[in-house]
Order: C-alpha cells, then structure tokens, then sequence
C-alpha cells in the first residue's frame, strides 16, 4: 500500500515537472542557445510571481547578445516596478555602443522618471548620442520679441541644440525650462543694445552673451549652440510709449487747467457777492442822508439856501451824466 502512495507521488511530481518542462521547454532553449541561460526553476518562480516569461527572457537575450550581462532578478525589478523593460534594455544598448557611461540602476530611474510623460529612456539617450534641435517658441508665439533702448521691437526666430545629460536626468529641468531661459536671455541682450542696428548687424553677438549666461544649470540637457534664425522689426515701442505718455500728459494739463478756470471762476462769483455787499451798504449809506439833512436843518447847521445849492449841484451833475451817456 504504501509503495503504491509512492508510487503515486513519484507519478505526479513526474507529470508536474513534464508539464513545466513542456510549457517553458522553448522559452529555456531559446536562452540556452543564445548563451543566456535560464533554469527552469527560474522560470516557473516567474510565472508564480505574474512576471510575462517571454518578456523578461527575450530582454535578457538582448542584452547578453549585446555584451550587457543582465541578470533576471534586474529585469524582473524593473518590471515589478512598472518600468519599461524593453526600452531601458534599448536605451542601455545605445548608450554601450555609443560608448556613453550609462549604468542599469541609472537608465531604470530615468525611465521610471519619465513614466507618464511624453519622454522615455531611450529617447534622452537618443538624445544624448544626436543632438536635439528646439524651436524657441513661447505661449504660442513662433518669435522672441524684445525693446532696444531707442524703442524698436525686434523680433527674433531662435533654435537651441541640446543633448541630453544623462547624468542628471532624474529630477531636472526639462525643455521647457530651456526655453523660457532662453526666451529671457534673449529679451534681456536685446533691451540692453544701443539700438536695434547693433542687432541686426551682428546677431551672433546675442548668442554668444546668452551661452555665457549658463542657462543649462539645473536642467536635463546642455546647451550646444543657440542659433538666430530669423530677426525682424516691429513696432516702433518708444514711439507708442511717448505718444501715451504725451496723452497722459495733455489730460493731466486739461484737468490742471479745469481746476484754475473752476477756481477762477469761483473768486469772480465770490468778488460779485462782495460787489452787491457793497452796494447794499451803498444803498444804506444813502438811506441816511435824508434823515442826516432833516437833523441839519433842525439843529440850524443846514440853512434853505445851502440846499437849494446842494439841490443846483445834483442837477448839474444828473445833467453831465446823462449827457455823457447819450455820446456814448
């Protein structure tokens, strides 16, 4: 009886172990004969462990045929951890025959750091083998515009040649970090010219004062050259700005002059209240005379015939004033 159970046992290790030697017998002969051995045991502990069996082999006999002694603990990590495989082992390939120092841990971060994003591993080396031209266009805007000193807008079509540091790749400033640097050098070289001749004249002398700035620091790339493509004039800014300015100014002049013609018109109305004052004190002055007169004569310092002389002046006078006014 228990022979049999041995027996039995015996029979189902043996028909497990057919079976997997049946399900992964090409995988391993594939590795085998590509000098990139795989054991079985291997084999089956990635395929408990949801790791794609093919995937991972087909990479590691990639990198073997290349020279890259990858191990399958390495490529089965990458892949837990979400990583690209076939593009890193790509990537890891280009760069030993481009003869650039890339390790494995280095060229998984860069992928897992471009995961998501538009970029990959294999492109930064790309990148860093052939050099990557970047037009300089900002919020949509094909050109750089800047204001020289005597107020003419240049406009400015730029290129950037950049080549990807691998080094500090992970964490660093990508293009358009590079381009808005860049965008500012250039605003910032073309206000500090004496005139925009001195621009159209020499636009290298742009390039050369922004290289010298470093604007590469930080970023994943570095700067090779910065090529003017195009330079152009617009608008003649200080102009604009002077004819605003004098706008400003007139409406300044306009509203300073409103403020004397209110006042100046305030102190006549004042200095006519003060005329009718007068007058009404006029007007009372006289009031008085009658009544002065009436004393006068009750108090004998006025006699009939002082008045009848009085009375001879007045008409005398009544008489010039009317006459001067009928000449007039």
């Amino acid at each position: 009886m228990i022979e049999l159970i041995i027996i039995g046992i015996l029979l189902v290790i043996g028909l497990v172990v057919s079976l997997v030697i049946i399900s992964f017998f090409s995988t391993w002969l594939k590795a085998y004969l590509s000098k990139a051995k795989v054991s079985f045991a291997t084999l089956l502990a990635m395929r408990l462990r949801g790791v794609p069996v093919g995937l991972i082999v087909d990479a590691r006999v990639t990198a073997v045929k290349a020279s890259l002694p990858l191990k399958t603990d390495q490529l089965e990590a990458h892949f837990l951890a979400e990583g690209n495989v076939v593009q890193t082992v790509q990537a890891l390939i280009a760069a030993s025959k481009a003869n650039i120092l890339l390790s494995w841990d280095r060229a998984c971060a860069i992928d897992l750091a471009t995961r998501g994003t538009t970029k990959s591993v294999l492109e930064a080396v790309r990148t860093s083998i052939n050099p990557k031209v970047i037009d300089c266009v900002i919020e949509g805007r094909e050109t750089i515009d800047g204001v020289a000193k005597d107020g003419i807008q240049v406009k400015v079509r730029a290129r950037v040649t950049v080549r990807s540091n691998l080094d500090r790749y992970v964490g660093s400033a990508q293009e358009e970090t590079v381009i808005a640097r860049v965008g500012e050098s250039i605003v910032s070289t073309i206000g500090s010219s004496e005139n925009y001749k001195v621009v159209l004249e020499n636009p290298n002398s742009i390039t050369e004062k922004v290289l010298d700035r470093g604007l590469d620091q930080g970023t994943a790339f570095e700067i090779l050259s910065i090529d003017i493509a195009d330079v152009d004039l617009g608008e003649n800014r200080g102009a604009a700005l002077r004819s605003s300015q004098a706008s400003a100014d007139k409406e300044v002049a306009q509203a300073q002059a409103e403020i004397r013609r209110a006042a100046a018109v305030a102190l006549e109305q004042e200095n006519k209240a003060k005329v009718q004052e007068m007058q009404a004190k006029l007007v009372e002055a006289e009031a008085e005379i009658p009544l002065a007169m009436a004393e006068a004569f009750r108090s004998g310092n006025l006699g009939i015939m002082d008045y009848y002389r009085m009375r001879n002046v007045q008409s005398d006078t009544e008489m010039r004033d009317s006459i001067s006014k009928g000449v007039d």
